[in-house]
């Protein structure tokens, strides 16, 4: 018995921000909006690859989860085209971080969604 994978991760919220969640996650990340089973509650399916990584979830009435559901400190997701990215960035007026990993040289994005969750942009080393 083993570990073969991760495969998604999930935020739970109200509608209303579950919403703004979708775009951000849509328009400024990339993922692609995708098919959802058909839940009891409203949510997204937000897909990378074809794959769905990331499972936005209308929060029940009698959970206290207020506007933020951070928990940890980010989800990292591999990327290409480090300049159009940080244009994106820029033209929203969305604060980042650039870093860039010891050894690898792979190059790092770091920034907030609207509810606060840190989101990371991983680039393969330049050259």
């Amino acid at each position: 018995m083993a570990v073969q994978a991760f495969d998604h991760y999930n935020l739970r919220a109200a509608r209303a921000v579950l919403d703004e969640l979708c775009a951000f996650y849509r328009d400024v990340v990339g993922l692609e909006v995708g098919d959802r089973p058909p839940f009891r509650r409203f949510g997204y399916w937000l897909y990378a690859g074809g794959r769905p990584v990331l499972h936005l979830s209308e929060a029940d009435a009698t959970e206290q989860r207020g506007n933020s559901v951070t928990t940890f400190a980010h989800a990292a997701f591999n990327c290409t085209d480090r300049a159009a990215f940080e244009q994106r960035l820029n033209e929203r007026g969305i604060v980042f971080r650039t870093a860039q990993v010891p050894l690898t040289g792979q190059v790092q994005l770091f920034f907030h969604d609207p509810v606060g969750n840190g989101v990371e942009l991983q680039f393969e080393a330049a050259g």
